[in-house]
């Protein structure tokens, strides 16, 4: 199986910053937003975004990890923060593929059930094959691929990050 680079690392830190500024844009008038990550490799996106965003703005800057079960994602979802940690704020979910939709719209559904200010969704990789109708309004790149492509990223150790189509 071979693999074709669609993102080298430093591509990916180019997305990092330009999401980072376009989620500062958006939530400017507010104290606080919230960046919740689908585990595992959403919640390494959301911390790289995070740190990003903590360079260029003065808001407060909280994490969240969003553990989805993501063969039954009918299941309930558990998050790192509380509800009441993050109600009434603004909020991003993050993941770093988005693939068929299933995942990310599940897990938008968790955070429907609770008051937000705003709420915003990106990704890293957009691939356009949907099942449901979600979309990233935050996205690093937008491919069209077969549905027999698989896009995977990698984030590696001392910032060895790429994203391939395989």
């Amino acid at each position: 199986m071979s693999k074709n680079i669609i993102l080298t690392n430093q591509e990916i830190e180019h997305k990092i910053k330009r999401i980072a500024y376009q989620i500062y844009e958006t939530f400017v008038d507010e104290e606080e937003v919230v960046i919740a990550g689908i585990a595992s490799n959403g919640s390494i996106f959301a911390e790289k975004i995070a740190l990003a965003l903590s360079t260029i703005s003065t808001l407060k800057i909280s994490l969240c990890e969003v553990i989805v079960d993501k063969q039954n994602p009918h299941l309930p979802i558990q998050t790192s923060l509380t509800i009441t940690q993050y109600e009434n704020k603004g909020l991003v979910l993050v993941d770093d593929v988005l693939n068929s939709g299933t995942t990310l719209i599940y897990a938008v559904r968790h955070f429907l059930n609770v008051p937000l200010k705003k709420f915003k969704t990106a990704v890293l990789v957009d691939r356009n094959h949907k099942k449901y109708p979600v979309k990233a309004d935050f996205k690093g790149i937008s491919l069209s691929t077969s549905l027999l492509e698989h896009v995977q990223v990698v984030f590696g150790e001392n910032g060895n990050d790429y994203a391939f189509l395989s």
